[in-house]
């Protein structure tokens, strides 16, 4: 039995959202999560936060050794991705800053191998300082896929949870508003009490 004192345990994150598998700027925006009770997770709050989120995506190794300042452009080319996200979803105009820094992003690594001379090797091709530029990479192919995302087929599907006070976007299947089952379970309980409050004012 939990006494008064105990601190209760935040709220697990919830899964990914359907649409999060298939593109990472998805799981990126979301990666700011409002959970019940004025609770919040963020999973790049700290460097090694996102060196993991980063590893678990294969966009940096384990030992990337990502400082604070990184962390910082990971978490700022986030909220980018969300305004874009949110005015797609509310059809309201991209603004221009989220536009400026998501293709900013998109220009930070190289779309090819370049050319190199080596005496012993000779010509060959290879990414450009591919261990100096791993945060640099990570953001241009989360860039990209955002890009893919907002211009391809699947933004027709784009919506936000419709379960308060998630603030995490999904891809729609059928009628589903939710990101999670959890969600869901909570909007059908809200609409239930609101439901019964109404019922008992008559």
């Amino acid at each position: 039995m939990r006494t008064m004192k105990e601190p209760v345990p935040a709220e697990c994150p919830p899964p990914p959202a359907p649409g999060a598998e298939r593109y990472p700027a998805l799981d990126l925006a979301n990666s700011a999560i409002a959970l019940p009770g004025g609770q919040f997770t963020d999973l790049l709050g700290t460097p090694a936060a996102a060196n993991q989120w980063l590893t678990e995506r294969d966009l940096a190794p384990v030992d990337a050794g990502l400082r604070e300042v990184c962390a910082a452009q990971l978490r700022s080319l986030r909220e980018q991705i969300r305004a874009l996200l949110a005015s797609r979803v509310d059809g309201h105009p991209a603004p221009s800053s989220a536009l400026a820094s998501v293709n900013d992003a998109l220009t930070r690594a190289p779309a090819a191998s370049l050319l190199h001379w080596d005496p012993v090797r000779g010509l060959y091709r290879a990414a450009a300082h591919p261990t100096t530029q791993i945060l640099d990479h990570a953001l241009a192919t989360l860039a990209a896929n955002a890009a893919d995302l907002l211009t391809g087929p699947d933004a027709e599907r784009l919506a936000a949870c419709g379960s308060a006070p998630c603030n995490r976007y999904l891809l729609r299947t059928g009628r589903r508003h939710w990101c999670s089952t959890r969600c869901g379970d909570r909007a059908r309980a809200a609409r239930a009490y609101a439901r019964r409050t109404q019922s008992s004012t008559d």
